[in-house]
């Protein structure tokens, strides 16, 4: 959630992402591993930013990223980070986490919207072929 409200406020304000966390994290006095945790997913998020809409963008073609609901947007962005670059959480629990962000925080229709548009991101993650490491030994 504070994750969430930190890109958020980023989208609308522009304000840092950083200095953001940090003022949430004092006026609410939160535990300093909610801090850490919420720091490495707003910072991943923001920091792969372009390829993370750009992903939003190819599966929500008829939704152009300036005329989403900016908090949809942003639900997207951290579990699209989750899925796709961080990998700590499942999939399928990062997808059920922003589904429920969508119900609490979206309209009416955001939980679906959500949910379809990181379902045709992880389906499509689950199809591109796995790279294969190669070996120090030859």
């Amino acid at each position: 959630m504070i994750a969430l409200q930190t890109l958020y406020e980023y989208d609308i304000a522009n304000h840092a992402p950083e200095e953001v966390l940090q003022r949430h994290a004092e006026e609410r006095n939160l535990h300093p591993k909610v801090v850490e945790y919420a720091r490495e997913l707003v910072l991943g998020a923001y920091g792969h930013l372009a390829d993370i809409d750009a992903h939003i963008q190819s599966a929500a073609r008829e939704w152009p990223l300036q005329q989403m609901a900016r908090i949809d947007k942003n639900i997207l962005r951290l579990a699209i980070y989750e899925i796709l670059f961080n990998n700590t959480v499942p999939a399928k629990a990062a997808i059920n986490e922003a589904v429920e962000l969508a119900k609490t925080y979206g309209s009416e229709t955001s939980s679906r919207f959500v949910n379809g548009v990181l379902g045709t991101i992880f389906n499509r993650a689950q199809q591109q072929p796995i790279p294969k490491a190669e070996s120090e030994v030859k």
